[in-house]
Order: structure tokens, then C-alpha cells, then sequence
């Protein structure tokens, strides 16, 4: 309870802060009230979302819509709060530079400047319009990124192989059937040969998946579906009331992802074949630094392949590729992962600028690189958590290309 209270202080202080731009800027009663309404309308409904019903430690949909409208409002508040404090030391400045040096010897504060308070409104409707939008538009902003990579030892039957990648479905998050369905009609209109699935169906539990089972049973790929586990597969973020629960919802989990096509891989491989030439793919389970499960095991998923076969690894994890992949004796020719959505916001224009927040946690965080002749791509998400959006990082389909490269 105290820290609901607190949290209510901290917030009223702040907003209070914030309203003085609104004040300066307009005597329009109306504008006012509707302030003070969004306001308490989106913390009050987030302390009642968060307190009620809260269950794991995974938010459920209305929860975070409640911490969406919120994280909405508090942006506006800090862009106004950070302008409103430059003004206010520069006032300060002022006050003290007339209290010793004019003429009437008075510490007093300059009124605040309108055009300088329209100013602050303007651009922090920028970021809370924005949220907005992620919430209402964003999140399922399909975007298709195709590229293409060379390797000197690629089989040579795999010259223009194509594999589409989809990583972090969050089925739990869903709330339009419609675009889900577009999003499906959208991987299969690329024709890949293969698809991989790199972890997180779910959020929670198993049964999330249960309504969109037969949509996603649709997908299509002519040399099969496969897939890996993420680490919210596990229903490790749930308060089960006994082991054995647990265990039933992971294996109804792995039976949903049978019933949708996926050949489930567990530290466990397959080869692509192609007449006498194949690739190797190897799908290990969950492996992540900071807390999350190490359940990979990257030698026995790799048992029964041979350290020189042209090899695809699925690991959900980018940390495991920077921590285990690249340093092991096999050279792992291609990695694919998810795992961070990109922080679901950021700024992106191919070519210019890629960043977001989640760079401080990720070394490898959207995308494509390459570190000791091997590549990783770390596919920004199909689906969201959390923040029920998605803001300048949009939902991706990874098509990659793997090419010959020819020799010079």
C-alpha cells in the first residue's frame, strides 16, 4: 500500500510541475480539466489494473493497456518537466543577477513565457502522440526484411535458398484476429523453402495460443516448420501451485506447436537435403545471461552433425551467439534469434540510424552482424509485451537469401 501511495505523490508533484505549461499557454478552462481527467484517469486505472487480478509476472491485456496510457502520459509530463526546468533555472539566474546587481535590489522571478510553454506542449505531444499511435497502429505494422548472404562453402544446391524467420509470436498480447490473419497471408506470400520459429509463442501459458492455433496452422513452407523454445515458453513467469502443473503447461505447449505444423527443436538437429548436398539446422533450448533459463545445450544439439556441414543454429537469446556460438570449435555458418523486440521503440532509417533504448542491454539487438566470419540475425518480433505497442521498431518477417559466394 505505502508504495502506491508514494507512487501517487511523486506522480500528483510532477504532474502539478507539468500543468503550469498548460496554464501558461491557455486560460481555456476545458483544456484544464481535461488534463487533470487524462491524468488521473490513466494512474488510477493502473493501480487498479496492477492490484486487481494480478497474476505472474507477465502483464495481462488490460494490464497493459493500463501501463501503455500511463507511460503515454508520463512521456508528455517529463518533455514538459525537463522544459519547464531549463526555463526555470534561466528565471532563477535571472532573479539572483537583479537581486545583486539592479536597481531595486529584489530577488523576483520572470514570469514564465507563453510562446516558450506552447512550445514545450508541442513537443511533448510528439512522443505521447506516438505511444498513442504505437497502441493503436504500430504493433502490427508488418514490415518484410530481405537480405542476402554469401558464404565461400554453401552447398551448392543451396545457391538461392530462401528462409523466412519469425521470432516472439506473444499469442497472450493478441487483440485483432484480422491482422494477425494478414500477417500469416504475408510470410506465406514470400515462398520461402523453409521457416523457422525462434521462441516465445506465448507469455504465460500455454492456452494463450489455443485461439489462434488454426490461423497459425496456415503457414506454409515447402521444406517444413521448425522451431525452438524462448524463455517465456517455460511458464516460468506463472505462481504454479505444483511442479507437475508447470510440466503439463510446457507439454501442452510443445503438443499446440505440433498441432501448428513446427517441428520442435529441443538441443536437437535436422539436415536440409537437397539431392547429395545439406545443410545442417540445429535448435537448441533457451540459453540467456541475466537470469534467464540456461537450458541450451549447444553440444548435444549439435551430436550428430559434423564440424565441417554448413550449419543454421536457432537460439532465442542473441547473448548466447555473443557468450557461446561464436567461440565454439564449430563454426556455426548462420544464427538466427529474437528475444529483445527491439525494445519495441526506436529510431530507424536504413542507411542513417538504428537505435533504441535496448542497445544498453543488447550488444546484438535488430538485425544482422558478423563477428569471426559468422552471421547472426536478431529478428525485432512478430508480436509485443509489456507496453501494448510498438513505436519506430516495427514487427518483422526475416527473408534471408543464403548465396554462393563466387570466387574471384
Amino acid at each position: 500500500m505505502l508504495r502506491w501511495v508514494i507512487f501517487v505523490l511523486v506522480y500528483s508533484v510532477l504532474g502539478f510541475y507539468a500543468f503550469q505549461a498548460l496554464k501558461t499557454a491557455t486560460r481555456i478552462n476545458w483544456l484544464h480539466y481535461l488534463y487533470i481527467s487524462v491524468s488521473l484517469l490513466a494512474v488510477f486505472n493502473f493501480i487498479y489494473q496492477f492490484s486487481v487480478g494480478n497474476e505472474g509476472r507477465v502483464i495481462s491485456i488490460p494490464m497493459s493497456y493500463a501501463f501503455g496510457f500511463l507511460l503515454s502520459v508520463m512521456a508528455f509530463n517529463l518533455v514538459l518537466i525537463i522544459f519547464l526546468f531549463s526555463e526555470d533555472i534561466i528565471r532563477f539566474l535571472a532573479g539572483v543577477y537583479t537581486k545583486f546587481f539592479g536597481e531595486s535590489k529584489e530577488f523576483a522571478l520572470p514570469s514564465r513565457r507563453r510562446f516558450l510553454s506552447l512550445i514545450g506542449l508541442g513537443l511533448a505531444s510528439l512522443p505521447f502522440g506516438a505511444l498513442l499511435y504505437g497502441m493503436a497502429k504500430g504493433k502490427y505494422n508488418f514490415k518484410v526484411l530481405k537480405y542476402e548472404l554469401a558464404f565461400d562453402d554453401l552447398p551448392d544446391a543451396f545457391d538461392g535458398y530462401q528462409i523466412t524467420q519469425i521470432s516472439d509470436i506473444h499469442s497472450g498480447s493478441f487483440d485483432d484476429e484480422e491482422k494477425i490473419k494478414y500477417a500469416i497471408d504475408l510470410i506465406n506470400e514470400q515462398k520461402s523453402d523453409v521457416l523457422l520459429f525462434t521462441g516465445d509463442m506465448v507469455n504465460n501459458t500455454a492456452e494463450e495460443m489455443d485461439p489462434w492455433k488454426t490461423i497459425f496452422s496456415k503457414l506454409e513452407a515447402k521444406d517444413g516448420k521448425y522451431s525452438v523454445l524462448g524463455n517465456h515458453d517455460y511458464g516460468d513467469y506463472v505462481s504454479w501451485d505444483s511442479e507437475e502443473l508447470k510440466e503439463e503447461n510446457l507439454d501442452k505447449l510443445k503438443s499446440t506447436q505440433k498441432e501448428i505444423g513446427f517441428d520442435l527443436l529441443l538441443n536437437d538437429s535436422r539436415f536440409l537435403q537437397k539431392g547429395e548436398d545439406k545443410i545442417a539446422l540445429v535448435g537448441v533450448e533457451n540459453w540467456g545471461v541475466g537470469g534467464f533459463k540456461k537450458a541450451g545445450d549447444l553440444k548435444k544439439a549439435s551430436a550428430n552433425i559434423a564440424k565441417d556441414d554448413f550449419k543454421i543454429l536457432m537460439s532465442h537469446d542473441p547473448s548466447h551467439w555473443e557468450h557461446e556460438v561464436i567461440k565454439d570449435e564449430y563454426h556455426y555458418h548462420l544464427t538466427l534469434s529474437g528475444h529483445t523486440h527491439g525494445m519495441q521503440f526506436g529510431i530507424e532509417i536504413p542507411g542513417w540510424i538504428k537505435w533504441s533504448p535496448i542497445k544498453w542491454r543488447y550488444r546484438y539487438w535488430a538485425g544482422i552482424y558478423k563477428e569471426m566470419g559468422q552471421y547472426i540475425n536478431v529478428n525485432r518480433g512478430f508480436g509485443f509485451l509489456g507496453y501494448p505497442g510498438r513505436v519506430g521498431i516495427w514487427p518483422e518477417i526475416t527473408v534471408i537469401t543464403l548465396k554462393k559466394k563466387e570466387l574471384a
